[in-house]
């Protein structure tokens, strides 16, 4: 799912950029440049205009990539404990939901005992950049 809203989010924002492009090459000057002395007044003021929606465009942009980086990361941070679940012998992974906000997990799903719980939860905190765990795990 996150795969699926990361590739959402990259081509709405790709859309947009090349819209932006598209929209100021098509409404801006005609590539036909008029000698300095015979440019008008107000064109002065819509290049203010389009380098400022150029730069609004930039940073909205920028944002997005760094909304898209973050949620790569935590979806790599998921994957990583997911594999590792699914790689022990003690732990039964689908049973177990793992949900990542920025460094924090949080783990849910119900376990069949305690040694399953704690393994599961000793998992988690063993990973590279998880900062902490919280257990919602309900052991049966």
């Amino acid at each position: 799912m996150i795969r699926t809203l990361l590739k959402v989010v990259l081509v709405v924002m790709l859309v947009a950029a090349a819209a932006a492009f598209f929209v100021g090459y098509r409404f801006g000057d005609d590539g036909i440049e008029a000698p300095v002395a015979a440019q008008p007044g107000p064109a002065a003021t819509t290049t203010e205009k389009a380098r400022e929606t150029g730069a609004a465009i930039g940073e909205a942009v920028a944002t997005g990539a760094v909304k898209a980086q973050h949620a790569l990361d935590e979806g790599a941070l998921t994957a990583k404990i997911k594999s590792k679940m699914a790689l022990d012998d003690t732990v039964k992974a689908l049973s177990i939901d793992v949900d990542t906000a920025g460094t924090v997990v949080t783990l849910s799903g119900t376990v069949h005992s305690e040694a399953e719980h704690t393994k599961a939860l000793q998992l988690a905190r063993e990973t590279a950049g998880v900062t902490s765990v919280v257990d919602r795990l309900i052991v049966r």
